[in-house]
């Protein structure tokens, strides 16, 4: 693998993910544990790759990494390897670390011994989740140490100097990406890789200061304190928080910026042909105080680009007031900076023209007028998921409630199945199905996959259990975590670095907790799935029905794999009568209207699955070449 070739000085083109991946190796990475989560996801598969190479080969890749079930457990593995005295990394999407947080915040109190970095991913514009928050937050909040890089190759080097940051302030750090950085493309420089032939073991030295009752949390506290004013030395100097002039040295132009903005602002102000001189700081909490301060003294007017929430700006504004300086400072508050959405270099550009009340350079023109369609995200071509839905369609009512989850059954949403009414975070589907079975008198069918089942909707499950409601919690087991990319998870038969690993049953685990009605459905079985869901909604109390099928893009890759030829599915045009159930109810991205007004499948995109003949009121698909 390129990732792991020992070459000083080679430079190769890498993933912003994956280059944190590599800067984690050249630090001697001991222990990686993460819950999978677009932007971050990466990541964690890049160390999953080395690892299950190693084990094919019966060797140890040097370091110890697992899927685990949630962010939470993720980070708790993590600070115990740190306090053990190994090096340790987790990564996570913004939305994980809430799930984290609850042992965050005491974390930095105990601190820790080994280097830990902390990875959160946030995701301006919310491509892939389900808010925008600003994780820059959560290191005021645990008053933790942050590095924010703009590129991979800073991505890799803030990796590796965030592990030696953390054992020298003994706190964990916070390496928060964007989508951007995670996802963009660079040329990445290779340092030192530190090779083992066999991962290291720490040793865990006893200490009454690390268990946080009240009188232990209140001696710590100060600690944590003292620490931060350390970090905030170490600031001012390092080498991440530095001053970069474009044009005339002497410019009275200041533009204080951090991560992926970074890239708009220089782009804009070289297109704008201006003189400024730009503070790009890469460590961001705490602030370089001193170089903050010398900075703003030496402009007129200070531009602050920031993505998402006033972080800088509001800290600035506050220093320039404690030193009582007269300078301008734009951005969010002035109105010319949105505090929604990502960045471009247009917007950059445009804000900053108004600001100077300089004239828009004219664009090259470029292919204007070109209307391109949306191309939303769908359910793939033999999703089981879509099979489940359409059988919950025919067995439930108008009115039926369907809170939801996180992960591709989500797509649901979108018609002709809308079988998605309210989703807040991973688990909420289960909770909240308890919630309208005691506010209301409809009917409720839930949904939620295999991998969100173990991360979060167990506890609710147990309510419903306990407190007899009244609803019916559906888990879509397709054996993987397929939205992420096809993670392993407790369902699954190995684990993160190729290993044989306890499989857990999801019936099982509902049966063990209480559930009394429980049933095990295949959901390529329509007849089958509709009658369950009939049962499971007649059913007094709460009722969990596992719609167990594999990925289709499991199932294709296996008979690939397997030399088994995909049986294709066609329409007999003598038969069909256009009455469009399959399009407009079924809805499978295969199916195709022609020019002519006959509905055709697509076959380059039918993977075989053959619900469609079930859907079908006149019998009118076929097997291919039937």
């Amino acid at each position: 693998m390129d990732i792991l070739e020992d070459k000083v000085g080679k430079k190769t083109f890498l993933l912003g993910n994956e280059a944190v991946a590599r800067g984690a190796l050249e630090a001697g990475v001991d222990v990686v544990a993460a819950y999978p989560g677009t932007p971050s996801s990466e990541i964690a598969d890049t160390f999953s790759a080395i690892a299950i190479d190693a084990t094919k080969k019966n060797q140890d890749p040097g370091f110890y990494f697992e899927y685990s079930t949630n962010e939470k457990v993720a980070l708790e593995i993590v600070a115990a390897a740190s306090l053990s005295g190994l090096r340790s990394l987790t990564c996570m999407k913004h939305v994980g670390l809430n799930v984290a947080s609850d042992a965050l915040i005491t974390y930095l109190y105990v601190g820790c011994k080994g280097g830990n970095v902390i990875v959160s991913a946030d995701d301006p514009y919310c491509h892939s989740s389900q808010n925008e928050q600003d994780n820059r937050y959560y290191s005021l909040l645990a008053n933790m140490p942050m590095l924010e890089p703009s590129s991979p190759e800073e991505a890799k080097e803030m990796t590796k100097r965030g592990f030696e940051l953390s054992e020298k302030l003994q706190l964990p750090v916070l390496l928060r990406t964007t989508t951007r950085v995670n996802h963009a493309r660079g040329v990445v420089t290779f340092g030192k890789l530190e090779k083992r032939n066999r991962r290291r073991k720490g040793y865990f030295e006893k200490d009454p200061m690390m268990v946080t009752i009240p009188i232990v949390a209140r001696a710590r506290h100060p600690i944590l304190m003292k620490k931060m004013e350390k970090a905030a030395m170490i600031s001012d100097e390092i080498e991440f928080n530095k001053v970069i002039n474009v044009g005339k040295r002497d410019s009275k132009l200041g533009v204080v910026t951090a991560g992926a903005a970074f890239n708009y602002v220089m782009d804009a102000i070289k297109e704008l042909g201006l003189s400024a001189k730009i503070l790009k700081l890469g460590m961001t909490n705490p602030l370089p105080r001193k170089k903050c301060e010398e900075f703003i003294k030496s402009c007129k007017e200070i531009i602050v680009v920031e993505e998402l929430e006033p972080f800088l700006e509001e800290k600035l504004k506050a220093i320039a007031h404690d030193i009582k300086s007269n300078v301008k400072i734009y951005g969010k508050s002035t109105g010319h900076f949105p505090r929604i959405y990502e960045y471009d270099v247009d917007l950059v550009r445009d804000a900053i023209c108004e600001i100077l009340d300089v004239k828009k350079k004219k664009r090259k023109p470029g292919r204007i007028g070109i209307h391109i369609p949306s191309r939303p995200p769908v359910l793939c071509a033999g999703c089981p998921h879509r099979a489940t839905y359409y059988a919950v369609k025919l067995a439930s009512k108008k009115d039926t409630i369907f809170p939801t989850d996180i992960g591709c059954y989500t797509l649901g949403k979108f018609p002709p199945l809308e079988v998605a009414d309210v989703l807040l975070c991973m688990g909420s589907n289960a909770g909240m199905a308890c919630g309208f079975s005691i506010s209301t008198n409809q009917k409720i069918i839930s949904f939620m996959g295999d991998s969100t089942f173990f991360h979060a909707g167990i506890p609710a499950l147990i309510d419903a259990a306990h407190h007899n409601h009244d609803c019916v919690i559906t888990v879509l087991d397709n054996r993987t975590t397929a939205m992420t990319g096809h993670q392993p998870h407790p369902g699954t038969q190995y684990d993160g670095m190729g290993r044989k690993a306890k499989m857990i049953k999801v019936e099982d685990i509902a049966r063990g907790v209480g559930i009394e009605h429980v049933e095990v459905v295949n959901p390529k079985n329509l007849k089958e799935t509709t009658a369950a869901f009939k049962r499971a909604l007649e059913y007094k109390g709460p009722s969990v029905i596992v719609s167990k099928s594999p990925c289709i893009l499991l199932e294709v890759r296996d008979k690939i794999e397997k030399g088994v030829k995909i049986q294709k599915y066609e329409i007999n045009q003598e038969r069909c009568t256009k009455c469009k159930t399959c399009v407009s109810r079924f809805g499978c991205v295969a199916f195709y209207i022609d020019k002519k007004g006959n509905v055709r499948i697509d076959q380059e995109q039918c993977n075989g699955c053959g619900v469609c003949v079930q859907v079908c009121p006149f019998n009118a698909i076929r097997k291919a070449g039937d």
